[in-house]
């Protein structure tokens, strides 16, 4: 990330979650204070257990949409801002639509308040999903997206597309230093061994000699990174003066999801099967970024895909309390899952 003499106070929402609390210790790391917000609605506490001595850290548990919160937040005075509030992951639509909603269009504009009176710079974790199934490969930051605005991913895609809007006005209109990431596929560490997105869910189920669930017949693509490739996007990002520009940050290499559960039955060493069930949402088929932009900054992704499983299966085996217990069995649109963000 950026290394800097500069001391900074930089607040972070959805930082309990899977990218947040990967964000919050890179930017302690480097010397900065951090406020960070979360309403542990799928963040989760223990990701920042050990930080809560750290003198230059403090949590705020609440939520960016409530007034109270954001009448605290207003009260500061921040350097950055970076909003990661939101439930994500597919399997979280059919129970979390509403929060993704409100954390998205009331949150979003809450906190751009907080950057406009902190005259702070800002930026939005938007998502891959704002492209909806694409018909344009790679994906750019141009393309408008193939989107059913009343679809059942709707309440993710449409709500990450208000947040985007909202960030863009805000930088015209009152010339907020705002900058949009739409965030493709990540994992590492941190991950809760109760997400049942793609990387997590199969992680955990093979590293217990479970059957790994594979919706559809496999065939669809993503492209994945690793979460310490996205934070350094993310500094890189943050230190442009930006007004509203938008940047794709994601893996460059489509990989089929069946691809994908050979490789970590490699990587574990697990005796799995491969199940196969029908998805239980309409999915997309293919995903990739065109990171042409970003990669003009000096950016471009560090970590394979070998070296980032092996990373995550580490970290997993060393959480305390690991089990699938949870998992086994559950119906995976009836199931809250971890992350404040990531695609």
């Amino acid at each position: 990330m950026r290394n800097t003499s500069r001391r900074k106070k930089i607040l972070i929402a959805g930082g309990a979650g899977f990218v947040g609390s990967n964000l919050v210790r890179e930017c302690l790391t480097q010397g900065h204070k951090v406020d960070c917000v979360d309403s542990l609605i799928t963040g989760e506490s223990a990701n920042l257990a050990p930080l809560l001595t750290n003198q230059d850290f403090r949590f705020i548990h609440g939520d960016i949409a409530d007034t109270g919160i954001a009448s605290r937040l207003q009260r500061e005075r921040y350097s950055e801002i970076y909003n990661l509030a939101c439930p994500t992951g597919v399997p979280n639509i059919a129970v979390l639509g509403e929060e993704m909603m409100i954390a998205s269009s009331t949150g979003t504009l809450n906190l751009l308040r907080v950057a406009e009176q902190s005259r702070a710079r800002y930026l939005f974790a938007s998502t891959a999903e704002v492209y909806g199934n694409p018909e344009k490969f790679p994906q750019s930051e141009d393309y408008s997206g193939n989107v059913d605005p009343v679809g059942l991913r709707s309440p993710y895609e449409e709500g990450k597309r208000f947040g985007e809007a909202a960030t863009a006005y805000y930088a015209r209109r009152y010339g907020v230093d705002a900058r949009i990431v739409r965030i493709f596929n990540t994992y590492g560490p941190f991950m809760s061994k109760n997400d049942q997105r793609v990387i997590p869910q199969m992680l955990t189920r093979a590293l217990n000699q479970l059957p790994l669930t594979m919706y559809g017949d496999g065939s669809q693509t993503r492209s994945f990174l690793n979460v310490r490739d996205l934070i350094d996007g993310f500094a890189l990002v943050m230190n442009q003066h930006c007004e509203g520009e938008v940047y794709n940050i994601g893996g460059e290499t489509e990989i089929t999801i069946a691809e994908l559960a050979a490789e970590i039955l490699r990587a574990t060493g697990s005796r799995s099967e491969v199940v196969r069930k029908p998805h239980f949402i309409a999915d997309h088929d293919r995903r990739l970024p065109d990171t042409r932009k970003i990669r003009a900054l000096g950016w471009a992704p560090k970590t394979s895909l070998a070296t980032g499983l092996k990373q995550s299966i580490k970290h997993m085996q060393m959480t305390p309390g690991y089990s699938v217990a949870r998992q086994n069995g559950q119906n995976p649109a009836t199931t809250r899952t971890d992350h404040s963000v990531a695609a």
